[in-house]
């Protein structure tokens, strides 16, 4: 059960918390489908009841005033609790009826997802589970604010309040079409891409950073070809020979078995491990359904672990 879809939660608390957490009233109104102006007019009329401001522009963002965090933090507690209510009456019914909300990145929705979502559901088929897909830290603040009972991230610092359940530490590689240059190769140093075109992910992806600090440390001169934050296009860049790309091997799940694409490891020590984390809630706000997901999630990111021998 989903205390929005319940209408457990009221309109104005909603789009209050929509516009907090993303500070601003036009990305608020995009996630909700809704005119801009509607936004605005559903906070001025909380604000004019409350008889305060909630929210003060800071540098073209919306900051919240003392009032507006006081607020935020109380909805934040009877969200926790509406989410609990909701998880201990779908617990009532076993595991024949409920909703699991989880946020993953986009290359654990290529691969990984799929896998679990079909293996979950031979077993729970009435269980209902909402993926959404966003970047990293928005997935795990999906979890820390309860608007989503599970995230799987990459290389986020995990606050105290949200569990880490397990983590694969997953080393970086070049997608190489077969015939290609680095195909043959057992693996590959940062040098061996010095006259390469190479794809990157861009800034909203956390692995576009750590890849040029890398190239970087390493004086060896990136030819940059271009720059995205879409993994599926990159994959697709990769299957054209369009460039050499840099990725795990998540989300190329099918491409690898199919002997469309050879994955080619990075051994370097400049360029770190990338940690792929599954995450959740206490243990007390995590209904049965939750938990039957994430125990198919971590079986699988252990997997992961054995196949680059961590």
């Amino acid at each position: 059960m989903d205390p929005y879809r319940l209408g457990l939660v009221a309109t104005r608390i909603h789009y209050f918390q929509l516009v907090a957490r993303m500070g601003s009233i036009r990305q608020a109104a995009l996630t909700l489908n809704v005119a801009p102006s509607s936004v605005s007019r559903i906070l001025r009329q909380l604000e004019d009841e409350l008889g305060t401001l909630l929210f003060e522009r800071v540098r073209q963002r919306l900051k919240l005033t003392s009032a507006g965090e006081l607020l935020l933090y109380h909805a934040r507690v009877s969200l926790s609790e509406l989410n609990r209510a909701c998880n201990e009456i779908n617990d009532l019914h076993g595991l024949h009826r409920g909703t699991v909300s989880i946020a993953v990145v986009e290359s654990v929705a290529r691969g990984l997802m799929p896998s679990a979502l079909e293996a979950f559901w031979s077993k729970h088929p009435g269980i209902t589970v909402d993926v959404k897909v966003m970047g990293s830290q928005q997935a795990m603040t999906a979890v820390s604010d309860g608007d989503c009972d599970l995230a799987v991230v990459f290389d986020v610092r995990v606050p105290r309040t949200l569990r880490r359940i397990a983590t694969a530490s997953l080393p970086l590689g070049v997608l190489a079409l077969p015939g290609s240059e680095f195909a043959d190769r057992k693996e590959l140093k940062l040098f061996d891409l010095a006259n390469a075109r190479v794809i990157l992910s861009d800034s909203s992806l956390m692995l576009g950073t750590s890849v040029e600090e890398a190239f970087n440390r390493s004086l060896v001169d990136l030819t940059q070809r271009s720059r995205t934050n879409s993994i599926g296009l990159m994959v697709d860049l990769a299957k054209r020979n369009l460039g050499t790309v840099l990725q795990t091997r998540v989300g190329i799940e099918q491409e690898l078995a199919d002997g469309v694409l050879h994955f080619v490891p990075l051994r370097d020590g400049r360029l770190p491990h990338r940690k792929l984390m599954l995450l959740s809630r206490s243990e007390k706000e995590t209904s049965d359904a939750s938990s039957a997901l994430g125990h198919l999630l971590e079986q699988s990111i252990i997997r992961l672990n054995e196949q680059s021998g961590i």
